[in-house]
């Protein structure tokens, strides 16, 4: 399907002299897809973005279309090489196992679809992993801990359509991530209020992961399941709303909401952190930064903490949320840079 141009967000700068051919580097979420053309201008240095474009997922009949409308966009710039980043978990023949896409990925059928020479795909929050290091101190909101963090483990985790997270680990000059399918796992709960919502959810499934109730998505589930605890017939039907009425203050059950999200993740965070043993956390995502302000004041910071004899450790951990809107493709690109692929 052809895009209206009110679904797509696009730039290009002035391309220079690189070492690299240029190559495709894309985030792909279950709302939108971000596409660049990426080069890097000498070993070591930050993929420069030469061209960016977003499209929304659902005026798309698949993947395929999309990248095909990019590279169509780029004129002079031939591309024979795309990296994707994309929620859900790639597995070793190249398919991927994903909730949250609206169509298939495969990157066999991608490449010949296109006739691109390769196709790589990565876990989306590997991605972001891999791009924490390019981030400057003007793209982070600090919510916890030391504006440094101690040299270790960094998680990076974020709600969007769903909820994404990998862990960075420090190795030799470098550090490898570990994706991880963290979003799956079942919901911990730490309130009365938590723990009736929490039944009610179980109600209505017998699994309730994570992201049920930490992602856009999973916002509207607690708004619905407030509402039906209260015995209130909910006025909101999107995400969006429930956010915007919350932060104008219009709608206390919209407030309740929102507060339990931040709650809930902040706890899940101080879980997180303490199983990988992080020493650091960025938060990303599509949904926080929405939010930034409520959050910074909500008691996120209080769940993080709330761990017991945990608390003084989770005190040196420092909590940052991320405010870079192409952190996906940098990350994806950063991936390919260093994966000796570009070699062979």
């Amino acid at each position: 399907m052809a895009a209206h141009a009110t679904t797509r967000e696009s730039s290009v700068t002035a391309p220079t002299h690189t070492r690299t051919a240029p190559f495709i580097a894309a985030d792909v979420g279950g709302t939108h897809v971000r596409m660049s053309l990426v080069a890097v201008d000498g070993e070591g240095a930050t993929p420069q973005v030469l061209a960016y474009s977003k499209f929304r997922c659902s005026d798309y009949a698949s993947l395929a279309d999309i990248v095909r409308e990019f590279i169509a966009s780029l004129g002079r710039h031939p591309v024979s090489v795309a990296v994707i980043a994309s929620a859900g978990y790639p597995l070793a023949d190249g398919t991927v196992i994903t909730n949250n896409l609206p169509w298939p990925l495969s990157p066999r059928e991608l490449r010949e679809d296109l006739g691109l020479q390769a196709v790589h795909v990565i876990n989306d929050f590997e991605a972001v992993a891999n791009a924490v290091g390019h981030l400057g101190s003007s793209e982070v909101l600090q919510l916890s801990g030391p504006a440094q963090a101690a040299p270790g483990p960094l998680l990076v985790l974020g709600p969007g359509t769903g909820l994404g997270a990998a862990v960075w680990i420090p190795r030799g000059k470098g550090g490898v991530v570990l994706a991880t399918e963290a979003g799956q796992a079942a919901l911990a709960v730490g309130t009365e209020l938590e723990m009736r919502l929490l039944q009610h959810m179980l109600g209505e499934r017998s699994h309730v992961p994570i992201e049920h109730a930490l992602s856009g998505p999973g916002l509207l589930h607690l708004y619905q399941a407030l509402c039906a605890l209260r015995g209130t017939a909910p006025v909101h039907a999107q995400p969006g709303d429930i956010t915007t009425a919350a932060i104008d203050g219009a709608d206390p059950l919209a407030c309740e909401a929102l507060e339990m999200f931040c709650g809930l993740l902040g706890s899940t965070v101080g879980d997180m952190a303490l199983l990988y043993g992080v020493q650091g956390v960025y938060l990303a995502g599509g949904i926080l930064p929405q939010i930034r302000g409520f959050l910074a004041s909500s008691s996120f910071r209080a769940r993080f903490l709330n761990k017991g004899s945990m608390r003084e450790a989770l005190e040196r951990v420092s909590v940052k949320l991320v405010e870079h809107g192409q952190l996906g493709v940098i990350g994806a690109a950063s991936w390919y840079l260093g994966s000796g692929l570009l070699e062979q």
